[in-house]
């Protein structure tokens, strides 16, 4: 059975539309956008090859207080924890005892006064006899010894008075030095002994400005300290050492180098360095563990980039700087010590460069940027 002509006629217009050329699609994209990069300029700085080291803190005066005579202990004198003062009373013992000491030896010491005013009066009048032959040079020599004796016998007394003295002052206890006091180890009433190499521990003061600042240096790096403190003439006070507390953000303290030890430890083969560290308010104490930088040689001209710039390639440090068409460009780099938000490059860039910062996630080496500074970085 045929189909009419007028049937067929949309079926010979579908397979002509199939057959017919399309329409032209959407253009092409161009390359994509060069990225926005933060670019910002090498920075040449004065510095010196430095150590970085672990060093205590310790004070530069430590005292134990304890007492040189015995007896029953009153109540302290301090709150703990307190700054003292030289000369202030910390602790007083009972002085009734050491009082009533001093009075007997001041009366045997009157006593022996009169004896020796007596043997002066009877060896004068000795003298005269002999000369009369009214006594026998026996008699008056006897009387010459018992002056002698009556001497020996008040140098004794006297000694004996300025002892019995200095024990009654030292029932008054005082601070030797100017410092932070411990708290008391013994209370109000109990019996403290004075008595040399067995005296009881009350206290401990230590100083607090300054303060020590101890740490180990290799052998190498003593080697090199020494020559640069030879080549440049510098006594051991004109090395500063920056020094950082846990805590503390880079080195944002200073000390001096005050000196070293006069040999090399055979066991470490260390050196122990001691510096002064200034403590005007008083917010370190001793026994504090610190981070210390050691200059090594003389402040050089060096090269230092921002840290945010420095890439890891395996083992590889680099940077990308800003080259002709300001395209990127790949640069290894040998990495000195960090100074604060900055990297000191040893090798690998040249004061000129213009160093890549911000957006280095965007960039290939090679490829175009736009580049601006630091601070127009786009998250």
């Amino acid at each position: 059975m045929t189909l009419p002509h007028r049937s067929l006629l949309p079926l010979v217009l579908l397979v002509l539309a199939s057959c017919a050329p399309t329409e032209a699609g959407p253009a092409q994209s161009g390359p994509p956008p060069a990225p926005q990069v933060g670019v910002a300029p090498v920075e040449v700085r004065a510095l010196a090859d430095t150590i970085e080291l672990t060093g205590r803190i310790a004070a530069v005066e430590s005292v134990e207080v304890r007492p040189r005579v015995s007896g029953y202990l009153e109540a302290p004198k301090f709150e703990a924890g307190a700054t003292v003062e030289k000369g202030q009373i910390l602790f007083q013992i009972d002085p009734r005892w050491n009082q009533a000491v001093v009075d007997q030896r001041k009366a045997e010491l009157e006593s022996a006064q009169v004896r020796l005013s007596n043997a002066e009066s009877e060896n004068e009048r000795a003298a005269k006899l002999l000369q009369t032959r009214a006594i026998s040079a026996e008699e008056a020599e006897s009387r010459a010894a018992r002056l002698r004796e009556a001497r020996a016998a008040l140098a004794a007394a006297r000694a004996a008075d300025e002892s019995a003295a200095l024990d009654l002052e030292y029932t008054t206890i005082r601070s030797p030095i100017h410092g932070v006091i411990s708290r008391a180890q013994v209370t109000e009433g109990n019996f403290v002994s004075g008595i040399p190499a067995a005296n009881t521990l009350l206290a401990t003061i230590v100083s607090t400005d300054p303060l020590y600042l101890y740490a180990d240096i290799d052998e190498a790096s003593f080697l090199r300290l020494q020559h640069m403190r030879s080549t440049h003439g510098g006594p051991d006070h004109s090395v500063e050492i920056e020094v950082g507390l846990s805590g503390e953000e880079d080195f944002p303290r200073k000390a001096r180098l005050e000196s070293l030890d006069n040999q090399i430890d055979p066991g470490t083969g260390t050196m122990t360095l001691r510096a002064l560290l200034d403590n005007k308010d008083g917010t370190l104490v001793p026994g504090l563990f610190a981070r210390l930088r050691l200059p090594l040689d003389a402040s050089e001209p060096a090269l230092l980039v921002d840290e945010r710039a420095i890439g890891t390639d395996q083992n590889q440090k680099f940077v990308l700087v800003l080259g002709e068409g300001d395209k990127a460009e790949y640069r290894k780099v040998v990495l000195g010590p960090r100074v604060g938000e900055l990297r000191v490059i040893r090798e690998g860039l040249k004061p000129e460069d213009r160093v890549i910062v911000t957006g280095l996630q965007r960039v290939r080496p090679g490829a175009p940027v736009v580049a601006g500074p630091v601070a127009a970085e786009t998250p």
